[in-house]
């Protein structure tokens, strides 16, 4: 089985997501306790997509944030590192004319200068390599005030939900993922991925260096979930 360490080769994250791609969504409602539904609606009401607009979701996984994002009329380009994931998507939502899928690297995306209304990424952030390079290409393919939203882990404000946090990452999570995911050692490296994680001012910081303006986040579920926004200059 594969799983990726905290390096992120990219070559070793695109075959973890690969080999956990068919049960992908699944596993995502069981561990979260149903709460990616929650974080889903409100990174899709952060956006704020429009009819005729054109949204990059970055890190699209099998199309299921897209597939939100284009509920109002707007054009979703789905894209994401691991082809198991577009092929997965491409087929749940082959009849979609609005949602396009395309493989693509975080940090040197295909797509050209201020293509998007939008970009947005849902805990696919923390898998990238180098981050502050994607944030980056984020911005240069986003049309002059246009808007970024990003929804990832982050660190719980209070002390209590920490520790309960920490212990479901240490205890639960495994034992959950152990039984009905089909590669149990990504879900090791999710739990470490989150841990080496920045917290919720210092990824409001690299928004800011990267170039964006009037950069905020609010926390979801108590700071589990962090959502940062952020506009490219006019």
């Amino acid at each position: 089985m594969n799983r990726a360490d905290l390096s992120k080769q990219p070559e070793q994250v695109s075959a973890m997501f690969d080999d956990v791609s068919t049960k992908y969504d699944r596993m995502n409602a069981v561990l979260s306790v149903g709460n990616d539904a929650l974080w889903r609606i409100a990174t899709t009401r952060a956006v704020g997509p429009a009819a005729g607009e054109r949204i990059l979701d970055l890190a699209a996984g099998t199309g299921t944030s897209s597939a939100a994002l284009a509920r109002n009329g707007a054009q979703v380009v789905a894209a994401d590192f691991s082809p198991g994931m577009i092929a997965v998507g491409r087929d749940k939502y082959a009849d979609r004319s609005d949602i396009q899928f395309v493989e693509a690297d975080a940090t040197d995306l295909p797509f050209a200068d201020e293509e998007f209304d939008a970009t947005t990424i849902s805990f696919g952030l923390r898998n990238v390599v180098r981050p502050k390079d994607a944030l980056a290409e984020m911005l240069r393919v986003t049309k002059p005030g246009g808007r970024i939203v990003i929804c990832e882990f982050s660190t719980p404000t209070l002390a209590p939900m920490r520790a309960a946090y920490n212990l479901y990452l240490e205890r639960v999570m495994p034992l959950v993922a152990g039984v009905a995911s089909s590669n149990a050692e990504a879900y090791t490296y999710l739990n470490d991925s989150i841990r080496a994680w920045p917290s919720q001012p210092e990824l409001a910081a690299w928004l800011r260096e990267a170039g964006y303006e009037h950069v905020a986040y609010r926390n979801l579920t108590g700071g589990i979930v962090a959502l940062h926004r952020g506009l490219k200059p006019a």
